[in-house]
């Protein structure tokens, strides 16, 4: 004889979803190992010395470039640039990715930082 067990119609999916296991902690610490991988071999003395060209690299990249900027200020396109000159020459092309990957946000050539930022 079979019967439900309704314990189990019972759990919430977000509180599957948020229970931590060692299996995400260990995720975790992959993550951040290959982030700081990606940061010391992109970044010398504080400069950005080459764009990478894989997309998930490049990403750390503008994430680490978008730490330069302060949440909740608005930036006009030369504060921008010069901050960005900062790490790299080509501040225009990390400019229009950093907009594209969503880390800074465009709204009439002001310039804000998104809350995507780890």
């Amino acid at each position: 004889m079979y019967s439900i067990n309704k314990d189990l119609f019972e759990v919430n999916i977000i509180d599957i979803l948020s229970e931590k296991t060692s299996e995400s902690e260990l995720q975790k610490e992959r993550d951040d190992a290959y982030r700081k991988k990606v940061i010391d071999a992109f970044f010398e003395y504080g400069k950005l010395k080459s764009i990478p060209s894989q997309r998930k690299k490049e990403k750390i990249v503008l994430e680490e470039i978008g730490k330069a900027f302060k949440k909740g200020k608005k930036y006009s396109e030369k504060e921008v640039n010069l901050i960005i000159a900062d790490f790299h020459d080509d501040f225009c092309t990390i400019r229009r990715d950093m907009v594209a990957e969503g880390i800074l946000d465009r709204k009439d050539s002001v310039y804000t930082i998104t809350d995507t930022l780890k």
